[in-house]
């Protein structure tokens, strides 16, 4: 027999190393050519390397999370000796997907509880709960505590000293209207390893919040116009998907922005350049199964309503299933990001690194408020109002530029109509 050692293959853009994200080979185990056998994690993508070799595993390097260095060695594969000289000119042909796997630590199983045995009240069979060996009461107020999981120690009797089941209906009715119980259950500890993609968003933001001196802007929006237009669009909209709110305060962001250039830019703070972009490539803050992921709707500025819908859910459905690729999820230029029906009052977003801007509508709600009519008079009117926040890069964007940029979407968005002009 004879060892193969496969290093970790060099897969092309300037990548020096890459983490570990999961294992699908095992010391001891067989491998046979073109096996998948390792997710490796680069900055820019997974990649499934494959085994160029069939043989058995006999050693690995490290485990999920860790980092390898390109050439350096991944796995040692025993080969027969015969297909030695062959296994040599083999060259692996790591395969680049979208979305990176992280793995979660193995929850661990609860140990059973440990059951103490019935304690017997002297001169008879009945079983009494240990913790009320001292008081006083019938057979059936102990069988009824023992039942409802109550401590007969904590019971205060009403007079004699012996406790009866009006003590235990008393006692019911201070603790608990239902039921005596504990208001939850004891699990054991969970050690989960932070690798993959729950390692990069960890990465990435804690050198965003270390590194951008962030301020947060948030502005009340009258939206039931609005609402009461996206209601009319969709009802018309034929063939067309339905709109969200998404595409429609997206609509107003692009018509803002070019008012506001230094909103959507990104900043090198390395080479202290600052880059305006003249188009708006939108990233858009999803929450998937594996993580945050950020598509970005490229060139937003150039479709329309529909367009933007399409375009949300086709980006949207991609990240969830892990089909976007690489180039769908980097390159943005500015973000927004919407948690919908969950989006609280008010949110403090973290900025997507390099860019300058972040901005999170917030969720819906119905209150009165004062409405002059055409009459010139004040009367009160249910309306729907939504909170806007905006965290911006403070060494490039100013505070009074910030406001004025939502107080300029605030003015679109509370006269709808002029989303649909030119």
């Amino acid at each position: 027999m004879a060892k193969f050692t496969f290093n970790m293959p060099d897969v092309g853009e300037g990548v020096a190393e890459a983490e570990i994200v999961e294992w699908l080979i095992e010391v001891g185990g067989k491998i046979e050519e073109d096996q998948h056998s390792v997710d490796v994690m680069t900055d820019k993508a997974t990649i499934d390397i494959e085994s160029p070799v069939s043989g058995t595993v006999i050693e690995v390097a490290g485990e999920a999370g860790d980092v390898i260095a390109v050439g350096s060695m991944l796995f040692v594969v025993e080969v027969a000796e015969e297909d030695s000289n062959e296994v040599a000119k083999k060259t692996p042909a790591p395969v680049a997907t979208p979305e990176p796997e992280p793995e979660t630590a193995p929850t661990p199983t609860p140990a059973p509880s440990p059951v103490t045995p019935p304690k017997t009240v002297s001169g008879g069979s009945e079983p009494e709960v240990v913790e009320a060996a001292k008081v006083i009461a019938s057979p059936a107020v102990r069988q009824r505590a023992r039942d409802l999981g109550i401590d007969l120690s904590q019971v205060k009797a009403a007079d004699d000293g012996r406790v009866r089941h009006g003590d235990l209906d008393q006692f019911l009715a201070y603790n608990s209207s239902g039921g005596f119980s504990p208001a939850g259950t004891t699990r054991n500890d969970e050690v989960i390893k932070v690798i993959g993609l729950r390692k990069r968003i960890a990465q990435n933001m804690s050198a965003a919040k270390r590194n951008i001196p962030h301020f947060t802007y948030v502005e009340e929006c009258d939206v039931t116009e609005l609402e009461r237009m996206r209601a009319d669009l969709n009802n018309a909209r034929g063939a067309k998907p339905k709109l969200t709110m998404l595409p429609m305060l997206i609509t107003a962001f692009c018509k803002i922005v070019p008012d506001y250039p230094m909103i959507n830019a990104r900043f090198d703070d390395e080479a202290n350049v600052v880059t305006r972009h003249g188009s708006i490539h939108l990233g858009m803050a999803a929450q998937t199964d594996n993580g945050l992921m950020v598509p970005v709707i490229r060139d937003a500025q150039s479709r329309n309503l529909w367009q933007l819908a399409i375009e949300i859910g086709r980006l949207a459905e991609a990240a969830r299933d892990g089909s976007a690729k690489s180039d769908e999820l980097s390159g943005s230029t500015l973000t927004v990001t919407s948690l919908g029906p969950l989006g609280g009052v008010a949110t403090t977003p973290v900025i997507n690194r390099p860019e300058v801007a972040i901005i999170g509508p917030n969720r819906i709600i119905e209150r009165p408020m004062f409405v002059t009519g055409t009459d010139g008079q004040e009367r009160i009117e249910k309306r729907k109002l939504m909170n806007i926040s905006i965290s911006c890069d403070h060494r490039v964007v100013d505070g009074y530029d910030a406001a004025s940029f939502i107080q300029a979407v605030k003015r679109l968005i509370e006269t709808p109509v002029l989303l649909l002009s030119e």
